[in-house]
């Protein structure tokens, strides 16, 4: 049964929350924040006080830039960046040792700018964490149980019922219409709510290295405006190792293979660095771990009403950066649609197109492009040798460069299977796709500029979007429909022409994480049946 916006008033009087969302990394807090805009209260709870100083989940893409946009929080993130802002932050990869000169750029997501609202960023992922702590704490509808940790998550007749333990042994109770686990891969939500994973292992121990050498930034100095960086050794059959900045000049972070014994005591990592490196430099560590190097999938996002996001529903190698990008997807998706449900508007079945749409995505992401960007490698090492015949090696080697563009140009996730959007007969989700202006149900909207002189962008509703290019009367018939359907919907009316054009539709329905739902030129169109399948009726 569908709510009304009292049913939520009375949830929220008779809950602690609507959403108890367990995990207050990124990616719930970017859950939490996407609900807070919407007035939806929830509850994180966090076991750690503070942010922990590893520096992971570097890379941000133009789209996860995109969400910091919408949360309010774009500026204060950028100012957070450890490294300077005239400073790069691309990046390059070796053949051989990190020093070689056989080098060429690599992940060039600047090549994919224009399709997008922002630039893309570069910050350690605690930096990332501290500003979304701080932009949640300004939202009255976020509780902020620090310190916490979930014990035990078990559904009952109203909803969900989450045991969480404070540090000094206190207990809780909280009752909420939904959970969500973003707890991280050892996810106890997930556990708790019997969703299995399927798990692909590549039988390696990884070490994570954290340091500082400001020799290692004065050898760099040859390669200006690069900020991590991937060094391919035959030895290693595709699998990387791999320097990144955390600041510019003094500190690092490492990844590696290492022999699966390998312990903090008994294995020499300053020798490790330098062989990767290719010259000796000086070393402080600051931190040893260690991390199989696997994937992981759940088999299902959902069971009942507990919902899993992040690494507690996929978790793969640091390979790429698409793994904290990935989590604020999940976040994003699931946002507008928990806030669809507990205000009314949507269907409870809406709720199903959260694991239609992000599970298959994360599939292709792992499958399409880590795992096969390590396949990819490995026979590249196989075949080409520049020992064995030099000239075959240099023109292989230089045909990869426009590999490298070819994969960021074909990472483009899409619904096109979604059944909430009107996609091509036979369309799968999938994290491959291709970057284009032309608004294609399914696919992210293309950023252009309006003839106010801002961009569409900046004109987006919370909820849907109509952008009404036909100078007629669709515009109004949409209204009326999502007036009578209760779902919010805002209509941005303008021309098809100074370069809006380029979207191949006069009609164009956007969801409220930007993408698109439907897209025609049928002036005719059926209002009431477009909006009411994009909310989840079938």
């Amino acid at each position: 049964m569908t709510r009304t916006g009292n049913d939520v008033r009375q949830a929220q009087a008779s809950n602690d929350a609507p959403v108890v969302i367990v995990g207050g990394g990124p990616v719930g807090m970017g859950l939490a924040i996407g609900l807070g805009q919407r007035g939806i209260k929830s509850i994180v709870v966090e076991r750690y006080e503070q942010p922990q100083p590893i520096p992971k989940g570097q890379n941000l893409t133009q789209r996860t830039m995109e969400h910091f946009h919408f949360w309010g929080a774009e500026a204060a993130l950028r100012a957070a960046r450890t490294i300077p802002p005239d400073y790069g932050i691309g990046g390059m990869t070796s053949h051989g040792t990190l020093l070689s000169g056989t080098n060429y750029n690599w992940l060039q997501r600047e090549l994919v700018r224009p399709f997008y609202f922002t630039d893309n960023e570069r910050l350690p992922q605690y930096a990332t964490e501290a500003v979304l702590r701080q932009r949640a704490a300004q939202f009255p509808a976020i509780d902020l149980r620090y310190g916490w940790t979930c014990q035990d998550v078990r559904p009952d007749a109203d909803g969900v019922v989450i045991e969480i333990v404070n540090r000094d042994g206190t207990t809780q109770t909280l009752s909420a219409d939904y959970v969500v686990g973003c707890d991280g891969s050892r996810s106890i939500v997930r556990e708790h709510a019997g969703i299995t994973q399927t798990r692909s292992d590549h039988d390696r121990l990884m070490v994570l290295l954290v340091f500082r050498s400001t020799e290692l930034h004065r050898l760099l100095s040859r390669y200006p405006g690069k900020s991590f960086y991937n060094v391919l050794h035959p030895d290693l059959e595709g699998y990387w190792k791999f320097f990144g900045r955390v600041d510019l000049g003094t500190t690092w972070f490492f990844h590696a293979p290492v022999p699966t014994d390998t312990t903090r005591d008994n294995f020499d990592f300053r020798r490790l660095l330098q062989e990767a490196a290719g010259a000796e430099f000086d070393v402080e560590f600051e931190h040893v771990g260690f991390w199989d190097l696997r994937f992981t999938l759940a088999d299902s996002y959902r069971a009942g009403r507990i919902f899993v996001a992040g690494d507690a529903a996929h978790s793969h190698p640091p390979y790429g950066g698409y793994g904290i990008n990935s989590g604020f997807e999940d976040a994003v998706n699931l946002a507008w649609k928990l806030a669809a449900i507990l205000h009314g508007w949507a269907p409870p079945g809406l709720l199903d197109s959260y694991d239609a749409e992000r599970r298959p995505v994360f599939a292709s992401t792992a499958r399409d492009f880590i795992e096969a960007s390590i396949f990819r490698d490995r026979d590249f090492l196989r075949q080409h040798d520049p020992v064995r015949d030099r000239a075959d090696f240099e023109a292989a080697w230089h045909a990869r460069q426009s590999g490298a563009r070819a994969e960021v140009n074909a990472f483009e996730p899409n619904y096109e299977g979604s059944p909430i959007v009107f996609g091509p007969a036979g369309g799968v989700s999938s994290a491959i796709g291709s970057h284009a202006y032309a608004a294609r149900a399914g696919h992210h909207l293309a950023p252009q500029p309006l003839s106010s002189g801002k961009n569409v962008f900046e004109e987006l509703g919370d909820g849907f979007t109509l952008i009404d290019l036909t100078n007629g009367t669709a515009g109004a018939a949409f209204e009326r429909a999502a007036a009578g359907l209760g779902i919010p919907l805002k209509v941005i009316r303008d021309t098809a022409s100074d370069g809006r054009e380029k979207y191949e539709a006069r009609l164009i329905l956007v969801r409220p994480d930007q993408f698109v739902a439907y897209a025609s030129n049928d002036d005719d169109a059926d209002a009431s049946g477009i909006l009411m399948r994009a909310v989840g009726y079938s």
